[in-house]
C-alpha cells in the first residue's frame, strides 16, 4: 500500500474563463499534517474542496487511498463517478469549515450523534454514546447538552469537529476553521487540532494562523495565483525560503499582526 493517502496530479480547474488551480500537484503521506497557506483568491480553498469532491475539477487526478475521487475512466473519456461510491468514499473524509453549520435544534451531543444515525444507520443508544465519546475527546464531554446557541464559537468549531470524527474518517480536511471566531477562542480549536496532529491524523489544513503552520505541519505549501510556488517542511517555507512572493506574503501577515 502506498505511504500517500492523497495524491493531486495536474489538477487544473476554471470558473469560465478565470483558471483558479493551474496544474497543482500534491502528495499527502498516511498521518501527515499538510497547512496551505496564501492569499485570498489563490486557490487554497478550491483546492481543498477538489479533494472532497464539493467542487468539480477539470484536469488531473486526485487519489484518495489509490482510488479517484469524483470521476471515472471508461474507455480514455472521464465521466462522474456513481452518487453512491462518491457517497462512500467521502465516509473516509471529515470536513470542517469557516462557519460551523450546527442544526440550531438539536443539542451538541445530538449534532454529533445525526451523521451516525443518518448515514451510518447506527442505533440511537449506540450513536449517542459514540457522539458522548467524540465530544469528550474535543474537551465538550460537560456540554453535551447544550444547544449550539449557549456555546461560544469556539465551543461550536469543536463540536463540528467532533461530528467529522465521529465517522471514523482517514483524512480530515480543514478549511480555515478559525477565520469566524474572536482571537480569544482560536486557541482552544488549534490545541484539539494539535492534538490530532499528535495522534497520527492525516490532516489538510487551510490557514491563516502561522503560528500552527510552523509547529504542527509537517509540510507547508504556499499557494499564489493558482500555483503551489513553495512546497517543504515549515523551516523552509516560513524560514528559509527567498521566494519573492512568499517573502511579501510573510511580511504583510507579520505587519497585520504584529502590533
Amino acid at each position: 500500500m502506498s505511504d500517500f493517502l492523497v495524491s493531486i496530479a495536474n489538477v487544473h480547474k476554471s470558473y469560465g474563463d478565470f483558471e483558479v488551480l493551474k496544474n497543482v500537484s500534491l502528495d499527502v503521506q498516511r498521518s501527515e499534517v499538510i497547512c496551505l497557506i496564501g492569499p485570498s483568491g489563490s486557490g487554497k480553498s478550491t483546492l481543498l474542496r477538489c479533494i472532497n469532491f464539493l467542487e468539480t475539477y477539470d484536469k488531473g487526478t486526485i487519489t484518495i487511498g489509490g482510488k479517484i475521487i469524483g470521476y471515472q475512466d471508461t474507455g480514455g473519456k472521464r465521466k462522474l463517478m456513481v452518487a453512491r461510491e462518491l457517497r462512500e468514499m467521502r465516509q473516509s473524509i471529515g470536513m470542517v469549515f469557516q462557519q460551523f453549520n450546527l442544526w440550531p435544534h438539536m443539542t451538541a451531543v445530538e449534532n454529533v450523534a445525526e451523521p451516525l444515525l443518518r448515514v451510518q444507520k447506527m442505533n440511537a443508544t449506540d450513536a449517542h454514546s459514540k457522539a458522548l465519546r467524540m465530544l469528550e475527546r474535543v474537551g465538550l464531554a460537560q456540554k453535551a447538552d447544550n444547544y449550539p446557541a449557549a456555546l461560544s464559537g469556539g465551543q461550536q468549531q469543536r463540536v463540528a469537529i467532533a461530528r467529522a470524527l465521529s465517522m471514523d474518517p482517514a483524512l480530515m480536511l480543514f478549511d480555515e476553521p478559525t477565520s469566524a471566531l474572536d482571537p480569544e477562542l482560536v486557541g482552544e480549536v488549534l490545541q484539539v487540532m494539535r492534538d490530532l496532529a499528535n495522534e497520527g491524523m492525516t490532516m489538510v489544513v487551510v490557514t491563516h494562523e502561522m503560528g500552527f503552520a510552523g509547529k504542527a505541519a509537517d509540510k507547508v505549501a504556499f499557494l499564489d495565483g493558482g500555483c503551489i510556488v513553495q512546497f517543504g517542511t515549515p523551516q523552509q517555507v516560513l524560514k528559509e525560503s527567498e521566494e519573492p512572493r512568499l517573502q511579501q506574503f510573510l511580511r504583510s501577515y507579520h505587519a497585520r499582526n504584529d502590533f
